[in-house]
Formats: structure tokens, sequence, C-alpha cells
């Protein structure tokens, strides 16, 4: 039997583990500025370049907690009938390490001058790599471990659909649609098989008055095999600049986020949860996130970030 004290007391946010039934993929207490990760409709939704990158530290303070960095990139093409984005995404538990790179493409069908639909499609190129010969095994020849090396390469694609209205938005996408298993040929390895996920985001912005406007937004993972999860979040923005607001995570967590504007342009935030529904709170010192996020207005299109809330 593996001592894996540290490690797998994180069983529950395992990103792959043989025979659990779990969710699989990275989750962010700032869903809402990370859209595209999840579903390619997004792409060129703001209607300029858009860069945002995304850090998150699960459980600090636990060895071999969750660790995840997300990068999105999307720009408006062709007059903004398609949207083109990139994304990098790398997360790391344990002994186990997946990074991905995707292509984005969204084609947008304008319904009338508020309201738009968009159709996306991911191509995603992953690399999974695991090395359990380095935990410790209180029993020498231990099969679990035993030449437990390995590291795949494999090829994926997602679709998504995105409605938007300049104050609402739903969206609704699968991004991975091929389900690997990564057990090895001879049985011997501890690997595990991909479940498909599907995911269903929600947002509005609502003017208050002249100068705050309140951002509430939702986020429902469904997933073969798993409790399904849902995020609330409430956010409040005063003069365009400064963001505070709270979130819950059903079964797991609730939170607070922070964020500040500069010119327009350049905006930071901050995050952080605290894990009620598991045992792992009493060892650690929450999650903390860090998002930053840069755009790029094209000539004449200055004054595009009103109501673009998203």
């Amino acid at each position: 039997m593996m001592k894996i004290k540290h490690i797998f007391l994180l069983v529950g946010g395992m990103l792959i583990t043989q025979g659990a039934n779990a969710q699989q993929d990275a989750m962010y207490t700032h869903y809402m500025f990370n859209t595209q990760a999840v579903n390619p409709a997004y792409a060129g939704n703001r209607g300029m370049l858009t860069m945002t990158l995304l850090h998150r530290s699960q459980w600090v303070g636990v060895k071999g907690a969750p660790m995840s960095q997300t990068f999105t990139l999307n720009t408006p093409i062709f007059r903004n009938k398609l949207g083109l984005g990139v994304s990098l995404q790398n997360d790391k538990i344990g002994p186990t390490n997946i990074f991905s790179g995707n292509l984005d493409l969204a084609y947008r069908l304008k319904l009338n001058k508020r309201n738009h639909l968009a159709f996306g499609i991911k191509g995603a190129f992953s690399n999974y790599d695991r090395n359990l010969r380095d935990l410790y095994a209180d029993q020498s020849g231990d099969m679990a471990i035993s030449n437990a090396s390995q590291n795949d390469m494999f090829l994926d694609f997602g679709i998504g659909l995105l409605y938007t209205h300049e104050h609402f938005y739903i969206g609704l996408s699968t991004p991975k649609t091929i389900l690997y298993n990564f057990s090895g040929d001879d049985g011997m390895h501890v690997g595990g098989k991909e479940i498909q996920h599907f995911y269903f985001t929600a947002g509005g912005a609502v003017d208050l008055n002249a100068k705050t406007v309140w951002k509430p937004s939702t986020f429902l993972r469904v997933s073969y095999g798993a409790p399904i999860t849902l995020d609330i979040s409430s956010l409040f923005e005063f003069n365009k600049k400064f963001e505070v607001g709270a979130m819950w995570r059903s079964r797991d967590a609730i939170g607070v986020l922070l964020g500040y504007t500069f010119k327009e342009s350049f905006r930071v935030g901050y995050s952080f949860d605290w894990s009620y529904g598991h045992e792992t709170f009493k060892n650690n010192f929450g999650s903390h996130e860090v998002m930053l996020r840069y755009e790029l207005f094209y000539k004449g299109k200055e004054n595009i970030t009103s109501p673009r809330y998203f």
C-alpha cells in the first residue's frame, strides 16, 4: 500500500485516477474570465484582441495539491463574423501533469443589433505525464508504483454554443469528445479513462446606477459518474474600475473576488476560496488565484468597452 497521506487527500480533486468518478478538468473561481478555455464559441466575443492569464494554487500548504495555469488569446476576424483563439492550459497534481494547447474557431451569427449566436469548435493537443516513482511506498516491491511512469500525447476536439445579448450571455459546451484510456497495455499501469464533461455558463450585467453594475454569473458542470457541481458568483463593478464579489461552489467552497482595471485595457484580479466541503480545510491555507487580462483596441473601436461586460 502506498503511503500517500499528503497527496491523495486530494483524491476528490484528482484529474485522473483509476476507477474514480470525479471531475477531471481544472476549475477556477475566475471562471467568468476564463470562458474560452471551456467554450470555443467565446473566441472573438469581446470585439477586440483579448489576452488572459490565470494561475490557481489550490489547498495551499498541502504537498502535491493541484496547481493550474491557463493562458487564452482571442480576436475577431473578417469583420467580426469569425473569432479566432488560442489557449494553453497546464494542470499539475501530485505526480501527474497535463499540458494542452488549443486552437478555437467561432462563427458569429448576428441575429439583430443586440443579439448574437456563436458556434465554436476547439482542436486540442495534450500531453499527459505521470511519474509515480516519486511517491514513497512503505512496502518494497509495490506493483502499484513499480515502473509506473508514463507519458501520453493525444489529439482531441470540442464544440460549443454561445448566445449573447448586450446585458447577458448563455453558453453550452463540451471541450473534449474523444475519451482516452490511460492504462498501460500490460494492465499494471495506474491510469484511468477520461470522462465526458458538459458545461453550462451564464451571466448578466445590471446597471444599478450610473456608477455601479451588478454582474451575476453561474457555471454548471456535468460529468458521467460524478456529482453535478454549480458555481454561483456575484460581482459588483464601481466606476468601471473596481470590482468586489463573492462566490459559492456546491459541496466545495465559498470565496471572495477582487479586481481593478487600469486605463480600460489592463485588468488584475485576485480570489480566495475556502473548501468547507472537504476534510482538507483542516490542513491548508485555502485556494488562491491571480488573474491578468490585457486588451488591445482596434482602430476606431476605442469605445467598445461599453457595454462589453463579458
